[in-house]
């Protein structure tokens, strides 16, 4: 079972990143952290949401359905739902200190907006 689990899980990872990696041109040390930054951020965080959230359901499936008699099971799935609220919370905080620094810090790739432009001579 944990067999299958990986190899969808590895299958489904392969045919989201795919077309990022064939999209993509590195010419420039910039160009390689906003492509690593890109990959985390449209990648990697929707998928370990994804996990977190089914965590939480299969907790919610042991604890309800499966659990109904066992106590065993609903033991389990209560502490699978405690892991997936907390992985959520988690990583909402984390994404809510990252958005935090970069606004503050103004990390933006753009150049400052007020500086004067340059007169044609003619």
């Amino acid at each position: 079972m944990k067999k299958l689990v990986y190899s969808a899980l590895a299958l489904a990872l392969t045919l989201v990143a795919l077309p990022v990696f064939a999209q993509q041109r590195v010419d420039s040390v910039q160009d390689a952290g906003s492509f690593v930054t890109n990959i985390i951020s449209d990648v990697a965080v929707p998928v370990i949401f994804a996990l977190a959230f089914i965590v939480f359901i299969w907790g919610i499936f042991l604890y309800f359905i499966a659990g109904g008699h066992d106590e065993e099971k609903r033991k389990s799935g209560k502490q699978l739902m405690l892991w997936g609220i907390l992985g959520f919370f988690i990583m909402i905080s984390v994404w809510g200190l990252v958005n935090i620094l970069v606004g503050s810090v103004n990390l933006d790739n753009e150049g400052p907006s007020d500086l004067p432009q340059a007169v044609e001579v003619r």
